[in-house]
């Protein structure tokens, strides 16, 4: 008689990330694109060190935290638990940022995926001079309309010349901001059962951002940060370039 074996959490976490990776690869190849364009940043909002470095140990490089307050207590604890050969990971913010905590994200985060107003990219901005450091920062579009979600209000862009002409001077007040890469746009889509009806989301923020790549070409506007759990493979179709996937590779949350 074979004995039974349990799974462990490491097995679990390494057999969600192949079947996330699977999907990834699915989507770019009915998108006609190469995996290799598409990063994955695993979300640990209400995850432990040990769930991340499990998580490091099996190929992740990028990780996401939502809280400032939360994310400050796992950075060391992640850098003391990481074996030998794995490398510590690429830290990005892709919550929303109380001004007063600008200082700690220009400290810890490599990437801000959440900009949404000049204040706070002003804040940036000084303290990455002090640090001499350069984030590569996203800009937050809310382009579903929702008035639950954060960013910058871009609903009907394509045919409120208000909204749009918001839009360009919102853009065009970060140009000179010397030490802050701009490298594209991110949103996220309202929460339906029904995935597809997430797709027209996706398509307008390519759309905005091909339209801003076009206007202020100095600008890097490489990246579209899009896709959850629930949507990512339609996000990939759609252009995203990094999804943001928590659920799917951990499983619920707790609370």
């Amino acid at each position: 008689m074979t004995e039974r074996t349990t799974a462990t959490p490491e097995d679990a976490i390494a057999r969600n990330l192949n079947n996330v990776q699977d999907a990834i690869v699915a989507a770019c190849a009915r998108a006609g694109r190469e995996p290799s364009t598409v990063n994955l940043i695993v979300v640990t909002k209400q995850r432990s060190p040990g769930e991340i470095v499990l998580a490091l140990k099996h190929g992740v490089r990028h990780i996401g935290e939502n809280r400032v307050e939360e994310a400050s207590q796992k950075f060391g604890a992640v850098r003391d638990q990481l074996p030998p050969g794995i490398e510590p990971p690429v830290w990005h913010m892709i919550g929303h940022v109380q001004s007063r905590k600008a200082r700690d994200v220009v400290e810890h985060f490599a990437v801000i995926h959440s900009l949404d107003r000049l204040k706070l990219a002003q804040r940036y901005q000084r303290f990455a001079e002090e640090t001499d450091t350069r984030p590569r920062v996203l800009l937050e579009m809310n382009v579903s309309g929702e008035e639950s979600k954060q960013g910058v209000l871009a609903a009907d862009w394509e045919n409120s010349a208000v909204i749009r002409q918001s839009l360009w001077e919102f853009v065009a007040r970060l140009v000179g901001l010397s030490h802050l890469q701009i490298v594209g746009l991110m949103t996220m889509a309202p929460y339906w059962s029904e995935a597809e009806r997430t797709r027209p989301v996706f398509a307008t923020l390519r759309k905005l951002r091909d339209a801003l790549r076009e206007d202020f070409p100095q600008l890097a506007w490489r990246e579209l940060s899009m896709g959850m759990t629930n949507d990512y493979p339609i996000a990939i179709e759609e252009g995203a370039t990094m999804v943001r996937i928590g659920r799917a590779i951990f499983g619920e949350r707790s609370k």
